[in-house]
C-alpha cells in the first residue's frame, strides 16, 4: 500500500481532509489546496463550515481571495460530514488540546477525531496528528485505535505525528516558511509525510519517532514559558530595586552571543505556552518525575495579571478607581481572546470594585462572566475622565501619543512607551 499513496502524492492526486479548520487547519487546507491536492475540511461547527464555503474570513492568516477561489475551483471544500473520510488519501488531525484541570491534559478532542477516523479507515491511507500533545500519545493512544481495526501500521496504513508550529500574525514566518518536525511510527509513514509536506514546507526535519516529534514541540514551549517567567521575576525585582528592567534586557542583549531576549509583561495567553509545557510536566510525573522549572515558571507567569492589579493598587487604590485596560486580546495585533491575560485583569479589576473599561481595535464588543460592554471609543474627553490607562497588549494601531497626551497616567506593561520620559508614564 506504500507505493500506490507516494505516486498519488507525488503526482497530486492524493486527496487530503484536514479535521478542525481553527487557526492551524484552515491555514493548512488551504496552502494544500493551493499546491494542487484537493482538500476536504471536515469540523463539527457549523459557522466554520458556513464561513470557508462563503469565504467569509475568520483566522487572520488566511486571504479570503485565497479561500473564495479555492472553493469556487473546488479544491478547498468544507463539510461537517466525517464519511468523506472514507474517500481521501490522507487525513490530517488539527484539533484543540486544552487542559482538563491545570495540570492534567484533555485529549478527547483527539480521541473523538481517531474514532470518526477508525469508522472509515481503509488500506493506503495516512493519517497525521498535529495537535499538540503529551509524548506517548500517538504509539500508546491513536495506533491501538486504529489497529484494532484489524489493520497494521507500516502495511495496511501510515501514522504520523507532525507538532504545528503557527505563529498567529507572524508575516516574517509564514506556515510555509516554518521547519516541520516529523515522526513516523515507520519509516515509511514519515517518507510520505515528507513527501506532502515538501510541497508546502521549505524544510521537513525527521525524528526518530512520533514521541521524539511529540516532545520537540513541549520543549520549544516549555522553553519560552520557563524565559519569560524568569524575565517576569526579574521585572518584580527590578521594580523593589527601583531599576528599569527594559533598559537592563537592552543593554544584555547586546551580547552577541549566550543570550537571548525574552521580556516581561501582563502574563501569557494563546493556546499554546499557557499549555503545553504542563502536558510534558504531567507526562514527567506519571515517570516519577518532577520537573520543577516547568511548574515554578506557570505558576509564577499566571501571578502575572494579580502583579499588575497589586500595582495599580499601589498607584490608586481600586475601589471606584476608573481604569481603561488598552488592548484586550492575548497578543500584538491578533484578533484571538484565548486565555488572554486582559481578562484576567479586567475580572480581577472588577472584583476590587474598580470601574473598568476597555478599548481594543480588534475587539469592538466584549463579553465575559459579568463584563458585557463596548470598547471606549480612544476620544480626549474619556481618556481624560480614567484614574488610569493600563497598555496590556501594545497594538500597533494605538495612537499613543495621542492617549498620552490625554491620559492622566498610564501604568505600561508592555513597553509601549519604551524611551518616553514623560512622568505620566510608570512602567511594568
Amino acid at each position: 500500500m506504500y507505493i500506490p499513496l507516494e505516486k498519488k502524492i507525488k503526482n497530486k492526486s492524493a486527496q487530503v481532509a484536514v479535521i478542525g479548520l481553527g487557526y492551524v487547519g484552515l491555514p493548512l487546507a488551504v496552502e494544500l489546496a493551493k499546491a494542487g491536492f484537493h482538500v476536504t475540511g471536515i469540523d463539527t461547527d457549523s459557522d466554520r463550515v458556513h464561513n470557508v464555503k462563503n469565504a467569509i474570513p475568520y483566522i487572520l492568516d488566511v486571504d479570503s481571495k485565497d479561500v473564495k477561489r479555492l472553493v469556487k475551483e473546488a479544491s478547498l471544500v468544507a463539510t461537517t460530514d466525517f464519511r468523506r473520510l472514507g474517500h481521501v488519501d490522507v487525513i490530517i488531525i488539527c484539533v484543540p488540546t486544552p487542559l482538563k484541570r491545570k495540570y492534567q491534559p484533555n485529549i478527547s478532542y483527539i480521541k473523538q477525531a481517531v474514532t470518526q477516523i477508525k469508522q472509515h479507515l481503509r488500506k493506503g491511507q495516512l493519517v497525521i496528528l498535529e495537535s499538540t500533545t503529551y509524548p506517548g500519545t500517538t504509539d500508546e493512544v491513536i495506533l491501538p485505535m486504529l489497529e484494532s481495526t484489524g489493520l497494521k501500521c507500516g502495511i495496511d496504513f501510515f501514522l504520523v505525528f507532525s507538532p504545528e508550529r503557527i505563529d498567529p500574525g507572524n508575516e516574517k514566518f509564514p506556515l510555509n516558511k516554518i521547519p516541520k518536525v516529523v515522526g513516523g511510527v515507520t519509516q515509511e509513514s514519515a517518507h510520505l509525510f515528507k513527501l506532502l509536506y515538501e510541497n508546502i514546507i521549505e524544510r521537513v526535519v525527521t525524528v526518530s519517532s512520533p514521541r521524539a516529534a511529540e516532545t520537540v514541540k513541549l520543549l520549544e514551549n516549555t522553553f519560552r514559558l520557563i524565559n519569560i517567567g524568569l524575565v517576569n521575576e526579574l521585572a518584580m525585582l527590578c521594580h523593589t530595586m527601583n531599576m528599569d528592567v527594559w533598559e537592563i534586557i537592552d543593554a544584555a542583549k547586546t551580547k552577541p552571543f549566550g543570550f537571548m531576549p525574552f521580556y516581561p509583561g501582563p502574563g501569557v495567553g494563546g493556546h499554546c505556552i499557557p499549555k503545553d509545557p504542563l502536558y510534558l510536566y504531567w507526562k514527567a510525573k506519571l515517570h516519577g518525575f518532577k520537573s520543577r522549572f516547568i511548574k515554578l515558571a506557570s505558576d509564577l507567569n499566571s501571578s502575572m495579571p494579580a502583579y499588575v492589579v497589586n500595582r495599580l493598587h499601589a498607584l490608586k487604590p481600586l475601589p471606584g478607581a476608573k481604569i481603561l485596560v488598552l488592548g484586550v486580546t492575548y497578543k500584538k495585533d491578533v484578533k484571538d481572546l484565548r486565555k488572554s491575560p486582559p481578562l484576567e485583569i479586567i475580572d480581577l479589576l472588577k472584583k476590587n470594585k474598580a470601574d473598568v473599561f476597555y478599548a481594543d481595535p480588534l475587539i469592538p464588543y466584549l463579553k465575559f462572566g459579568h463584563f458585557n460592554v463596548k470598547a471606549t471609543p480612544l476620544t480626549s474627553k474619556a481618556l481624560s475622565a480614567m484614574d488610569c490607562a493600563v497598555v496590556v497588549t501594545d497594538h500597533t494601531s494605538f495612537d499613543y501619543d495621542f492617549i498620552l497626551k490625554h491620559s492622566k497616567r498610564i501604568f505600561d506593561t508592555r513597553n509601549a512607551y519604551k524611551g518616553n520620559k514623560s512622568d505620566k508614564i510608570i512602567r511594568l
